[in-house]
């Protein structure tokens, strides 16, 4: 009979019953295994948040970030060391020498050691518009890497607190709530207002943005 870790919710116990149990990694897990790697990445997420606010709270995973257009040079940089999986909303499917390709509808790759050891990261891979970062939220919107990104002093890039909290947004899950409360107090007036001005935009009628413009 399989057992499972004492305390997982039932959401997190019927998903491993699923797909199997992730490992619990940090951003500086994900710069170990892409040392060498030549493309651009970034951290996105409740990391970006704690990365921020100095803040620690738990995490699920890491919300490792890079471009749709460099999933192959990824594949090949971790080949022999990790498999690539395409997810498609629950749907994963193997990135391999025979069939490399990501799926249109995939946004998620999903990385393991091999097939009996746990999930690691959670890469979201990320369109881009004349080498610009496209919103998922609103695709109509791009932006500079530079313009939606900082670098910390250990050297790992991360999303905007002002960004991955407009990503947060649409769920405000419990998580979600405890990285507004972090981050608010340390965002400048400049990132209060595009924040709570974007949350308005993609979002009417959200609660955040009542509090953020306080």
């Amino acid at each position: 009979m399989v057992s499972y870790p004492d305390g997982l919710d039932p959401e997190e116990l019927a998903f491993q019953r699923l797909y199997g149990p992730w490992k619990q990694s940090a951003p500086a897990d994900a710069q170990r295994i892409l040392d060498g790697y030549e493309g651009e990445w970034w951290i996105a997420g409740g990391w970006a948040i704690e990365a921020f606010t100095g803040v620690r709270r738990e995490h699920e995973d890491v919300d490792l970030s890079l471009w749709r257009r460099d999933i192959e040079p990824l594949r090949q940089h971790l080949q022999g060391s990790y498999d690539l999986w395409s997810n498609a909303g629950g749907r994963l499917q193997p990135l391999t020498d025979q069939r490399p390709e990501q799926p249109d509808d995939a946004d998620q790759i999903w990385l393991r050691q091999h097939a009996l050891a746990p999930w690691e990261f959670d890469v979201v891979v990320n369109p881009d518009r004349d080498g610009r970062w496209v919103f998922r939220r609103d695709p109509a919107l791009d932006f500079a890497l530079d313009e939606i990104t900082w670098m910390a002093a250990d050297g790992i890039r991360y999303l905007n607190p002002e960004m991955a909290l407009a990503y947060k947004a649409k769920l405000a899950r419990p998580k979600d709530e405890q990285d507004l409360a972090a981050a608010l107090p340390l965002l400048s007036r400049a990132q209060r207002t595009w924040l709570a001005d974007m949350i308005d935009h993609l979002h009417p009628g959200h609660a955040w943005p009542g509090r953020i413009r306080r």
